[in-house]
């Protein structure tokens, strides 16, 4: 998987805010430039996007997982590669960012695990639905990958055995880290199940892109945040001198 690292290095006490970061990157290789959207003569539903190399069939709501999946496995390259072929056309009004909070191991923490992406133009050559998904969407039909992904690779020590029960994943605007520690973003809980996808809606015009962990993160983790059972920040804003 193609995957540039940003660093982010955030020198923040613990004592006096609710939001703690170490080294944290974007998993996106493509910055947060906005490129124009290539239109093209729409294709007919039936066609639209068959037999792509990145997602699969026109019809596929989800993406099916079995078992655990790992960062090698074909769901998740398939996802990711998905999400960098949107991420070029459509930019951060594209993206959400997800975080994810394990109420039973720590209701107030909320650990950043990536970045959804969803095209937004029925007009694009690639399209293979016929509606634009929407945000719940894009997470929805891709949710069982993100947990899986979450507790068994990246916080299996906060997501896995004894606290993999009852896992909320929550978005925020897409590249608005900063903004999310400093306490000016709130985060809106993800609702709903894959009976709530459109009859138009198609899994390939969606894509994940994990976070994931160097050297050191593997063992203090990476970006999390504090909030309360409605995604509102514990305490006020402020702001990081960089």
């Amino acid at each position: 998987m193609n995957i540039s690292n940003m660093a982010l290095l955030l020198a923040v006490s613990i004592r006096s805010i609710d939001a703690f970061l170490y080294t944290h990157k974007s998993t996106s290789k493509v910055g947060t430039t906005l490129f124009a959207k290539k239109k093209t003569n729409k294709k007919s539903a039936s066609g639209g996007g068959f037999g792509s190399s990145l997602s699969g069939s026109t019809g596929a709501k989800t993406r099916t997982v079995s078992g655990y999946t790992g960062s090698g496995t074909k769901p998740l390259r398939s996802a990711a590669n998905t999400f960098d072929a949107i991420r070029k056309v459509y930019g951060k009004d594209g993206t959400s960012d997800l975080y994810m909070r394990s109420p039973l191991n720590n209701e107030e923490l909320f650990w950043f695990v990536g970045k959804v992406c969803r095209r937004l133009d029925v007009e694009d050559q690639d399209f293979s639905g016929t509606s634009i998904p929407s945000v719940m969407e894009a997470v929805i039909s891709q949710k069982r990958l993100i947990i899986e992904y979450a507790k068994n690779q990246l916080r299996p020590q906060n997501f896995g055995g004894p606290y993999s029960k009852n896992l909320e994943i929550w978005i925020a605007p897409g590249d608005s880290e900063m903004d999310t520690v400093q306490n000016k973003m709130s985060l809106v809980k993800v609702t709903g199940s894959q009976k709530d996808l459109s009859t138009t809606f198609s899994v390939n015009d969606v894509g994940f892109n994990p976070e994931i962990y160097l050297s050191d993160e593997q063992k203090e983790g990476g970006l999390r945040v504090r909030r309360d059972e409605f995604g509102e920040p514990l305490n006020g804003v402020f702001e990081i001198n960089a």
